[in-house]
């Protein structure tokens, strides 16, 4: 008996510090590579919104620069990536873009989504059987 609850002790104690395992986190815009090589010179802005998506931070004082951040939480420590895309305007046409993106992390999180939880599509409640 004392065992088993020895045993139970160091499993809870484990997994409540996430000693075991912590599932990596990605927040902000995962931005496609593909979607980066259509951006051109001399677009509008919602050109890039049709690229890009909306920017992660609109900022009000900088209305011709759009960023889009993402962060990724990588270990079981918390560290997290941080990389920031940006994309500049001049009379709402783009003139440059810099920075760093997660180039392969959506089709790889798309994927591991899949098999960690299924596809995400509701279930018809209404089948029942095989119909």
């Amino acid at each position: 008996m004392r065992n088993l609850l020895l045993v139970a002790a160091v499993a809870l104690s484990t997994t409540g510090c996430g000693i075991i395992y912590k599932q990596p986190i990605y927040q902000g815009n995962l931005i496609r590579e593909d979607a980066v090589a259509k951006l051109q010179v001399g677009q509008s802005k919602q050109q890039v919104n049709a690229l890009l998506g909306t920017p992660s931070v609109p900022d009000p004082f900088h209305a011709q620069r759009w960023d889009y951040t993402s962060t990724e939480r990588v270990n079981r420590l918390g560290r997290s990536d941080v990389k920031n895309f940006v994309v500049y305007f001049e009379n709402d046409v783009v003139t440059r873009w810099d920075g760093d993106y997660f180039p392969a992390n959506d089709k790889a999180l798309a994927q591991q989504t899949v098999r960690q939880f299924g596809r995400n599509l509701p279930k018809d409640k209404k089948k029942k059987g095989g119909r």
